[in-house]
């Protein structure tokens, strides 16, 4: 197996994970948790000293 090769199955390998994760990102029955998750830092604690 030439470097090359190798170089070659890792950038495509890579494409493919990439094009993975953003194909789940953006599915639908994943936006209600990150709909969710977005307004976390935006929730006032219970336990807040003010």
């Amino acid at each position: 197996m030439d470097v090359n090769t190798l170089r070659i199955a890792v950038t495509v390998l890579s494409l493919f994970a990439f094009i993975g994760i953003v194909c789940w990102a953006w599915s639908r029955k994943n936006a209600a948790g990150f709909a969710e998750a977005a307004q976390l830092p935006l929730l006032e604690d219970e336990g807040s000293l003010r």
